[in-house]
């Protein structure tokens, strides 16, 4: 039975903020589902690691590192932790979280709240030494503070202490709630932050793959620039991506004037188009993570069609609860299966793939 759909009524009638924090609350607990999905046709080899699956859990649900443990026993195949900054911060004045309820969105404004990377290190040192990586593979996702003097300080100081215990490390360039954030985007800008980075990573005792997470709103000169850039720096992966500033017709007109980035299923097909962008420009050779409006398998698998390795959710788990996770899974078989795939690799890119061939 699943049980949140009686407790999401409770949940929808709390400020945004409180019922997400309850919800850590109840995690830190281990109260939550224990629940997996495994099957053959959905492990994933990438960058040396094993996905037991390809759905991850996006960074902003556990900024601080503080319920990875329960969040592994929804049965995701990768956590993606943070964003996480150097100095501890408040983040945007509040309120900064507006849902969208007929149109399962969101819109954030958050800021990088969090207590810091001190804080941070302390919770995924802890879990590394109690579960040595057992559970899945874990992501890390690196910010800027509000008053960073300098980005690339910022970044180079998450990497040297984080290295060691992530198995990826996420650089976030794209968040609309931090001023400038996402002028970090631009061609000579990027180049050099890229060029930087990943030394500081190579210089790391442990080298995990550098993945950076990018706007949906990206022109198309601007992302032919940095799909260009991310092949000259042989980074490991992209997100595509972030929550969009734009504001769909369909969008609640009490929301409109919102600031902030807006995130559900209102920004599914955007999300989808651009990872089939980055796809045809990097010619597949770089491993995608779609992210931005799953919520259903279809959804799911429209984006490792369009050219997603993985796939991430986080506000489709707030609408459809924890049993989403093996939903998802469950029918990814399915539609593998309908499809005659064996395995979800052939599927990666095919639309993508034969559009260009149209």
């Amino acid at each position: 039975m699943d049980v949140y759909k009686y407790f999401r009524a409770f949940l929808m009638r709390l400020d945004p903020e409180q019922a997400h924090q309850l919800t850590l609350r109840i995690l830190k607990t281990g109260a939550g589902p224990h629940q997996s999905v495994d099957n053959p046709a959905l492990f994933v080899n990438l960058w040396g690691r094993e996905f037991r699956n390809p759905l991850g859990l996006a960074a902003g649900f556990d900024k601080d590192a503080e319920v990875i443990p329960a969040l592994f026993n929804m049965g995701f195949g990768f956590v993606e932790v943070g964003t996480v900054t150097p100095v501890a911060q408040d983040g945007n004045p509040k309120p900064r979280i507006f849902r969208d309820i007929a149109n399962k969105s969101v819109i954030n404004r958050m800021g990088f709240p969090g207590k810091g990377l001190a804080n941070f290190w302390e919770n995924i040192s802890f879990y590394r030494a109690r579960f040595k990586g057992i559970q899945g593979i874990l992501g890390v996702n690196i910010g800027i503070n509000k008053e960073a003097a300098s980005p690339y300080s910022d970044y180079r100081h998450c990497i040297e202490q984080l290295a060691e215990y992530a198995d990826y490390i996420t650089v976030n360039v794209s968040s609309p709630n931090t001023a400038g954030l996402r002028d970090l985007q631009g061609g000579e800008v990027l180049d050099k932050l890229l060029a930087g980075l990943v030394k500081v990573r190579d210089a790391a005792a442990k080298r995990p793959p550098l993945v950076l997470k990018v706007a949906p709103d990206l022109e198309a000169a601007q992302r032919a620039a940095i799909a260009e850039l991310l092949q000259r720096h042989s980074i490991d992966g992209l997100i595509v991506g972030n929550t969009t500033v734009t504001r769909p017709d369909k969008l609640d007109a009490k929301l409109k004037e919102e600031k902030g980035g807006l995130s559900g299923q209102l920004l599914r097909d955007l999300a989808t188009e651009r990872i089939a962008d980055f796809y045809k420009l990097t010619g597949g050779r770089l491993p995608i993570i779609g992210a931005g409006g799953v919520a259903s398998a279809d959804d799911a698998y429209a984006k490792i069609r369009a050219g997603a390795t993985l796939v991430q959710v986080y506000t489709g788990l707030i609408y459809e609860g924890p049993q989403l996770v093996p939903d998802i899974l469950n029918g990814l078989v399915a539609l593998l299966q309908k499809d005659g795939f064996t395995h979800i690799s052939q599927a990666v890119g095919i639309d993508a793939r034969a559009a260009k061939a149209a």
